[in-house]
């Protein structure tokens, strides 16, 4: 059921390829400094999902409402401007940057002049605008210490930090974070529970995560995929018990 508040909503997404049906009739929401899950076994349909979202697959069909109001399903160039952010499952650092030049690609956009500024050189007013915002974002991640470090010097912990840091760097009202606690141990999953928290706080977030202790301590809300079909949604212990996510990620002898 939708709500007022829901910073974006989709319905009936549909998405073929060739003739696999990756999608059928998907709705999700997410709601205002919400933090969303998106969890399902492998190949269920998350990140064609997660693509549709940020403008990497077009859908056949379907809606897209963003703070109330319906409009044409995102371009990736538009995300800026309609206040989405994403990480990828690979974290994609250039490793002859520094952090801080890293963080900086990500505010491209931010150069008054546009394409043809990035073409020319940024002006010293856009130069010194992305910095800052850059150096923000750093310190959300807790990793200012970081700004002079070599990416490819970088511990892969850090690397998610850095990861994340860059999509902040947009200021988003809206964060997508692909498996962010993909390949970190216990001590860093904490850490980064606590990042999303926090996070919330001035965002919504809407997750693709495996590991299942982070969606359950982290998330208000649920959403179960299994062969592009939604087949459960709710709160973390709703979901936990329903059968059809027990025989989908269990078997059905479960």
């Amino acid at each position: 059921m939708s709500t007022n508040n829901a910073a974006l909503r989709v319905e009936g997404v549909n998405i073929s390829f060739g003739g696999l049906r990756a999608l059928n009739d998907v709705y999700l929401e997410i709601g205002t400094n919400e933090v969303v899950g998106l969890i399902g076994p492998n190949g269920a349909g998350k990140t064609t999902l997660f693509n549709a979202l940020c403008g990497l697959v077009q859908p056949d069909s379907g809606k897209f409402f963003l703070n109330g109001g319906e409009q044409n399903f995102p371009q990736t160039h538009q995300l800026v401007d309609l206040g989405i952010a994403r990480t990828l499952q690979g974290v994609g650092l250039f490793g002859d940057l520094t952090v801080l030049e890293n963080v900086m690609v990500g505010a491209q956009h931010l150069a008054t002049s546009g394409l043809i500024s990035a073409a020319l050189g940024r002006s010293a007013k856009d130069e010194k605008e992305i910095r800052r915002k850059s150096l923000t974002a750093l310190e959300r991640v807790y990793a200012i210490g970081l700004a002079n470090r070599r990416a490819d010097t970088l511990s892969y912990p850090d690397t998610k930090r850095v990861a994340i840091a860059r999509a902040l760097v947009s200021e988003p009202k809206i964060l997508m974070l692909d498996e962010p606690a993909g390949g970190l141990g216990a001590q860093d999953i904490e850490w980064m529970n606590l990042l999303i928290r926090n996070l919330s706080a001035t965002m919504s977030v809407l997750l693709v995560e495996h590991h299942m202790d982070v969606v359950m301590s982290v998330c208000s809300k649920l959403y179960v995929l299994n062969f592009g079909e939604v087949i459960a949604s709710g709160n973390a212990e709703t979901v936990r018990r329903d059968p059809a996510v027990m025989a989908a990620y269990l078997g059905t002898g479960a």
